[in-house]
């Protein structure tokens, strides 16, 4: 029976987290398929919060044992080294750009004036599948630990807090330069 639960909490995580996301994989598939050489670079598209959070899930096996690696990218490293440089920022469109690059990997930016919005349903979901799925490696966290698993987390973690400590940084720069539109 403890099967049969598991496998089912798996579904639900999955039939509630990708939804909507399929349809926009495929055609963003279709269109990455054959860029154009002269064509611009697109801008980086919103992440979505419900697949990240199942991808994580599903990944978390491979991740603990060493097989997969999350790699740290770039503009968060970049903000580990120096949080607060504003080396090759002199123009407000430097600062926005550099704004949404960090957006673009840490999610959007906390706003007063959006309310918080939780779903039970999916909150359940994510918790029965990150249950089952970590189930899987007994001793789990003796594990990520010789694995190397739980110093890549925190590293990566490390980086991400770096980074929302630059973004907070270069908004506020943004605004003591008076920069439009605001932020």
């Amino acid at each position: 029976m403890r099967v049969d639960v598991s496998i089912l909490a798996v579904v639900v995580a999955f039939t509630i987290a990708y939804p909507a996301d399929a349809a926009s994989q495929s055609s963003s598939n279709a269109t990455n398929a054959a860029p154009a050489a002269s064509a611009p670079a697109e801008p980086p598209r919103e992440r979505n919060p419900a697949t990240d959070r199942a991808t994580d899930i599903v990944t978390q096996p491979a991740r603990d044992i060493g097989v997969s690696r999350t790699e740290i990218p770039a503009v968060l490293e970049k903000a580990a080294d120096d949080p607060y440089s504003l080396a090759d920022l002199k123009t407000c469109k430097q600062l926005t750009a550099a704004i949404l690059d960090l957006n673009a990997v840490l999610g959007p930016d906390f706003s007063a004036e959006t309310a918080y919005k939780e779903n039970r349903a999916t909150k359940l979901a994510e918790a029965g599948g990150k249950t089952v799925i970590n189930s899987f490696i007994p001793f789990r966290g003796l594990v990520r630990e010789v694995s190397g698993a739980a110093a890549a987390d925190r590293r990566l973690r490390a980086a991400e807090q770096a980074g929302f400590a630059r973004r907070g940084f270069l908004r506020g720069v943004y605004t003591q330069r008076n920069c439009r539109p605001r932020m």
